[in-house]
């Protein structure tokens, strides 16, 4: 069995997981859908972090952190305080030492990416400034309607002001899954920024920036092939040093 942390993105809303903690926990796995204090204006990365470690508690064996869109700049804080065996990057923020989340967004040019996208997709102009077209467009209504009836989560701007502190990303297994159909971060960017900021390739899998909420069967079985890989590597014999 495999304990998923699910850390949220812009809201810290634990609720966005309820899908996949239903689909995982199918599985045989544990999930832990962690809300944040995205609410306080005094809450800050560490805050953050914080947050997620008091939920993993005395948890020590086959931790996985889920990280969501923001939740890219918290994931790599938890996986320096707790003994984590991956992290799994979904539609997510990926920081480098010193910038912070404003900055993240020029930096990575994502605005450029994003227009084109929509421009590809025949999005007429300003159609991308309704959520509901950026972020629910393949959500199934029923899980919008749920989703709109908690109102909307409040996002402080206080960590968002402040740098990613450490001085490279943990050495821990990275996997960064990227939604196809995401209009906030396409699948191209998103490939883009993995290579040039961990030297790794995303997987492209169905969906939008809240695939979480469209795919949950979906991504729970990619999830579950990840941690399948993990103790088939953990089972190989170490290499010879010949002789």
């Amino acid at each position: 069995m495999t304990t998923f942390v699910l850390i949220p993105g812009a809201g810290g809303d634990s609720w966005e997981w309820h899908l996949l903690v239903r689909e995982l926990e199918a599985r045989g796995h544990e999930a832990i859908a962690v809300t944040l204090p995205a609410g306080d204006e005094s809450a800050g990365w560490d805050d953050y972090a914080d947050a997620v470690v008091e939920a993993i508690g005395d948890r020590r064996e086959d931790l996985v952190l889920v990280a969501q869109s923001l939740g890219g700049f918290t994931a790599p804080l938890v996986a320096e305080r707790a003994s984590v065996r991956m992290i799994v990057l979904l539609n997510a923020m990926i920081p480098v030492p010193g910038e912070t989340g404003s900055a993240w967004w020029t930096n990575t040019d994502s605005k450029t990416d994003a227009d084109a996208y929509a421009e590809s997709i025949g999005l007429p102009k300003g159609a991308t400034d309704d959520d509901r077209v950026v972020y629910f467009h393949d959500v199934p209504q029923a899980i919008v309607d749920q989703a709109y009836s908690r109102g909307e989560p409040s996002q402080s701007m206080t960590p968002m002001e402040q740098p990613f502190a450490l001085l490279g990303w943990p050495d821990v297994p990275t996997r960064v899954v990227a939604g196809r159909d995401d209009r906030l971060f396409p699948a191209s960017f998103q490939r883009r920024v993995a290579r040039e900021r961990l030297g790794i390739e995303a997987d492209v899998v169905p969906g939008g920036h809240m695939l979480v909420l469209s795919h949950p069967t979906e991504l729970a079985e990619l999830l579950d092939r990840y941690v399948g890989r993990l103790a088939d590597d953990r089972q190989q014999p170490a290499p010879s040093s010949g002789g």
